[in-house]
């Protein structure tokens, strides 16, 4: 008498499997600490530039309390722009590819701002116009944009 496998053992492993390899299943978490002083001097966001995959989500933490935020300033098209309330933790979830131009409203003038690059940098191009435009207002921190868009690749 033959024994008979049932299918349905293999069918649930092949979709665990695939589920693993999602997206979902491997998106990353990048921390950016929001700082009234750090390595790149006074009020910086810490790191400066991110790297990530679309799917991605980049946490904003308010390390240090001053009414520090974070609001997109520069998206690809068809990403969400956001704006977090001061001294409040942002979660924003990257679902578009290219560069993200963030600043602290309240510090943006002392180059308190930042770059998150998720997969291809499509819009690079545009990005750093925008930053261009945006480090003339700068009264310290005029390269913060510059450096960290160099790191785009």
């Amino acid at each position: 008498m033959k024994t008979r496998r049932h299918p349905l053992p293999l069918l649930a492993a092949l979709l665990c499997a695939g589920l693993a390899n999602t997206p979902a299943a491997t998106a990353a978490e990048h921390i950016v600490k929001m700082l009234n002083n750090g390595k790149d001097g006074a009020m910086t966001f810490e790191p400066t530039f991110v790297k990530a995959a679309v799917g991605d989500t980049v946490v904003f933490t308010p390390t240090d309390k001053a009414a520090h935020n974070s609001a997109s300033l520069l998206l690809p098209a068809g990403a969400k722009p956001w704006k977090g309330a001061a001294d409040t933790e942002v979660k924003v979830k990257l679902e578009k590819e290219g560069v993200y131009l963030y600043a602290c409203e309240p510090h943006k003038v002392m180059g308190m701002v930042g770059v998150i690059q998720a997969g291809k940098p499509v819009n690079l191009a545009d990005a750093k116009a925008a930053a261009a435009k945006e480090q003339a207002s700068f009264v310290v921190g005029k390269d913060r944009f510059d450096k960290a868009l160099a790191q785009v690749k």
